[in-house]
């Protein structure tokens, strides 16, 4: 792969990742965003698919020795943890109380009174940037079940073959644009992979609430 570049940023991963979710238009669905670089790429998606956005209150429990590996995911209310064998409950414990501070930071900041949309019957379509292991995002599938959708889908601009298969067995369907046979980090496969800033997030909201989205 080198150093070729597939997408100029997450707004034109976005845009091709919108062509490819068109069957899904007329469907009561809900695009949940896992922050924060889902959200520019879900943002695209809204405005193609007239589908409301919601920011997944969601993060990513890291192993102790590299916290870039996700070993489960942490919601504000629930957790869920890929069986490891050589990670402490004192680590989970103290790994949830610090995810749940900045979780609840960011409901603050994001949310505010909002209340979550219910999810059941809808068809969900779940969105980051890039998805390496797919722990991350099989947290949060686990999680989001419990609200029993309709259907999940989760939209992805690149992900490791890995990662495809995993999901593929608990979603109804995987939406990838790239999956490449190497896979090393995510923002390999973009031009611009700047970090999004929480005024970043702000803005993208301010832009799904014009169109009523948010």
């Amino acid at each position: 792969m080198g150093t070729q570049h597939f997408f100029e940023d997450r707004g034109q991963a976005g845009r091709f990742l919108a062509d490819e979710l068109l069957s899904y238009k007329d469907e009561p669905g809900i695009i949940l965003a896992i922050p924060r670089g889902g959200i520019p790429i879900a943002y695209e998606v809204a405005k193609k698919l007239n589908f409301p956005v919601e920011i997944l209150l969601i993060k990513k429990i890291g192993h102790p020795l590299n916290k870039e590996y996700a070993i489960g995911t942490a919601s504000l209310n629930d957790y869920y943890i890929i069986p490891v064998l050589d990670v402490s409950s004192a680590y989970i414990k103290n790994e949830l109380k610090s995810i749940r501070t900045t979780l609840e930071h960011m409901q603050d900041l994001f949310l505010g009174s909002k209340q979550p949309t219910d999810l059941k019957g809808k068809t969900v379509i779940l969105i980051d940037d890039g998805m390496a292991t797919g722990h991350t995002i099989l947290g949060t599938v686990n999680i989001i079940k419990k609200s029993n959708p309709g259907k999940i889908i989760v939209a992805i601009p690149v992900a490791s073959i890995d990662a495809v298969e995993k999901l593929s067995k608990k979603v109804d369907k995987v939406v990838a644009l790239i999956v490449p046979e190497e896979f090393g980090a995510v923002g390999a496969f973009y031009e611009n992979f700047d970090q999004v800033s929480e005024n970043d997030v702000q803005v993208y909201l301010n832009k799904l609430r014009v169109c009523h989205l948010y």
